[in-house]
């Protein structure tokens, strides 16, 4: 072995391992293994920036605009309002989420989906007078089986077929391409949710009432208008590092001010609201010059002001906030925003806000200005973006956004054009059209997740190039003995443990090379591996924090981790198995 594949290996593992056991976003230890790679020499500069003009990145990304143009012209819940009606039973009521879910997770990003179900959920569980800790996870579910129906469900299915042109100079695959093996492992999961979630699924909601009465986390008081803090800035009164509570908006007459600044000065009969252990109010009214609200029948958060709104967000794995306590977390400067709550394991969490330390999953209940919602949306940092003003989308521009989509998938099913083509004018439409506008499609674009697909394919360059993908392939074929099927199980569990740990992306980019070079030394076709591989790398049920759409339900579904474990391990064998038996039925391995 060489000293350019010793070096490949020992970057492989410090990639693995950086993204399973620190918070390090993936996009810099992707960048950080590429540097490697290219001031090495193992890879030339073209071969290390492949990604980034990869036909399958491009095409990801323009699915994203297209995916936000359905989501901003209220195209989804469209669907939604007409579909859910108010069925009689539990079963009827996962069904009935089931089957729209599935459908629009089969061609559009399922983050935006989840995200616009989510609320919607929420209110109809209200209706119907079931709790959403029993179909929160059905809509995730849901959500993961619909990407394995086409190959624009998920950026996965994408970035491993423009990863498999490139090692292989091939034309790819086509839309439908999974279709065959997604449709009844869709339809399987499904049934086995229908049977089993009902016994396996938590009975009780617990986060019901985590957010629900503001006065529980919120005090409010007033600013004498004759004392001696008339004049003086948020600072100098010593309102900003108070130990319990810390300021959240004053509210002067007619107008509220949000996320205030240290600078701003007080005027008398300024009225106050602060977040925080609310038993504090005693510390406050010792302050000389801070007097009991006069009007406490109402709370300032409950009145709705056009200069604040109140949203719930879901802390994301790649959240630079996380590890950190809120207050130094610079958490009003960073994102324009204060908490006022924090829930995990669907309870909220008592005591000294400033020293809560952020964990993926937490759900905050956020104020925030107006442009935050529309700013955050698409932001990492958070995966859950969902608006308490509950505002009325607009649905004028709705059937033609839905349209467009249409038109983008016949395009490219019946072989017209291309899927990066297709995809790239229904991005095109979205736009001219007004479905969506300049500024919702940049946010649309996904950087970090982008740099961190592009950026892997330098990994996966380097494992091929410097043979230690065929040595690894080498091992892999002699410990199933030679045996494809064998080959072929071990592929699917490889992948699926690597999903549950990093991301699902870099786990299918990081074993493509490795189950073609196998493929291709035992003589097997690639076509059965690289649906295993894809499949695999979106059946991620076992843990809250191996998918996205997971993660996001988690807070909203009040779940404790041991939720997912109780019910994802079942569905991810079952699932895994059924996988397995279609492409050996439908697909020969020699």
């Amino acid at each position: 072995m060489d000293w350019q594949a010793s070096l490949s290996i020992l970057v492989t593992i410090a990639v693995l391992g950086t993204l399973i056991f620190t918070n390090v976003r993936p996009h810099i230890v992707m960048m950080a293994a590429l540097t490697i790679f290219s001031a090495t020499g193992i890879l030339t500069p073209s071969e290390a920036l492949s990604g980034f003009s990869n036909s399958g990145l491009i095409t990801v990304a323009a699915m994203f605009m297209v995916a936000a143009g359905i989501h901003s012209s209220g195209g989804v819940d469209i669907l939604v309002n007409r579909v859910l009606g108010t069925p009689t039973t539990l079963r009827s009521a996962m069904l009935r989420i089931f089957a729209p879910v599935v459908l629009l997770s089969g061609f559009l990003n399922n983050t935006p989906v989840v995200a616009t179900m989510i609320p919607a959920i929420h209110a109809w569980c209200q209706k119907i007078g079931i709790s959403p800790s029993r179909l929160m996870i059905p809509l995730s579910y849901s959500a993961i089986l619909g990407g394995t129906l086409t190959m624009i469900g998920t950026s996965t299915n994408l970035i491993v077929n423009g990863q498999y042109q490139t090692l292989t100079g091939s034309e790819g695959f086509s839309l439908f391409f999974i279709t065959l093996v997604g449709i009844p492992v869709a339809i399987a999961g499904g049934a086995f949710m229908l049977l089993f979630f009902p016994y396996l699924l938590p009975k009780a909601n617990q986060q019901k009432e985590a957010f629900t009465d503001l006065r529980e986390f919120t005090l409010e008081v007033s600013v004498a208008t004759d004392g001696p803090l008339v004049g003086k800035t948020v600072q100098e009164a010593g309102l900003r590092n108070l130990r319990r509570v810390y300021l959240v908006e004053i509210e002067r007459g007619d107008t509220v001010l949000t996320a205030v600044s240290s600078q701003v000065t007080l005027q008398g009969g300024d009225r106050l609201v602060f977040a925080g252990e609310t038993q504090a109010i005693s510390q406050l009214l010792r302050i000389n010059g801070i007097v009991p609200s006069c009007t406490q029948e109402d709370t300032a958060l409950s009145k709705s002001r056009p200069e604040r709104c109140l949203v719930e967000a879901v802390v994301s794995p790649h959240c630079a906030a996380i590890g950190q306590a809120i207050r130094d977390a610079r958490f009003r400067d960073r994102y324009g925003a204060v908490v006022l709550a924090v829930a995990r394991n669907g309870e909220r969490i008592q005591g000294s806000l400033g020293t809560i330390k952020l964990q993926a999953g937490d759900t905050l209940l956020l104020e925030a200005r107006p442009a935050f919602v529309s700013r955050q949306r698409f932001n990492r940092d958070f995966l859950l973006i969902s608006d308490l003003g509950k505002e009325t989308p607009q649905h004028d521009r709705a059937y033609l956004a839905w349209a467009i989509l249409i038109g983008v998938v016949g395009a490219a099913g019946l072989g017209i054009i291309n899927m990066l083509d297709a995809s790239l004018i229904g991005a095109g439409l979205m736009i001219v059209t007004g479905c969506l506008n300049t500024n919702q499609a940049e946010r649309s674009l996904d950087l970090t997740v982008l740099i961190t697909i592009a950026a892997s394919f330098a990994l996966g360059a380097a494992l091929q190039k410097t043979g230690v993908a065929a040595m690894l392939a080498e091992n892999i074929a002699l410990l199933s003995d030679y045996k494809p099927w064998l080959m072929l199980i071990l592929t699917y569990v490889t992948v699926s443990i690597l999903t549950e740990i990093i991301t699902n992306n870099a786990a299918a980019v990081l074993m493509l090379p490795i189950t073609l070079e196998m493929s291709d030394k035992v003589g097997l076709a690639h076509e059965p591996f690289v649906l295993a591989i894809m499949m695999a790398a979106s059946a991620s049920f076992a843990t809250p924090l191996g998918y996205q759409t997971n993660l996001m339900v988690y807070g909203p579904g009040g779940y404790k981790f041991s939720d997912f474990l109780r019910v994802g391990i079942p569905m991810n064998i079952f699932v895994g198995a059924f996988t397995i038996a279609i492409i050996w039925l439908l697909f020969p391995l020699t």
